[in-house]
């Protein structure tokens, strides 16, 4: 089974949302049909960047990285975000 890191783009507003998940078009679905709580009011989301990693704990441990300040940077630098 594989794992990924994804990063959708607001296309109402072009913020970004960073997540993992299993199921990569089961959970851009979900995001879009409004079934995320923290995502419902930015909708519709396009998925704008994913990873593929073998584990979930690889997955979440990218999640996180994106999440800090040295993501952040690695994001801009690499011209991701």
């Amino acid at each position: 089974m594989k794992f990924f890191t994804y990063i959708l783009k607001s296309e109402l507003d072009g913020t970004y949302y960073y997540g993992h998940t299993k199921d990569l078009e089961g959970r851009l679905k979900k995001h879009n049909d409004g079934k995320v709580r923290s995502t419902k009011s930015k909708k519709p989301w396009m998925l704008h960047y994913h990873e593929i990693f073998d584990s979930k704990s690889e997955a979440y441990s990218r999640e996180m990285y994106f999440k800090s300040i040295d993501g952040y940077n690695f994001l801009k630098s690499e011209n991701i975000i």
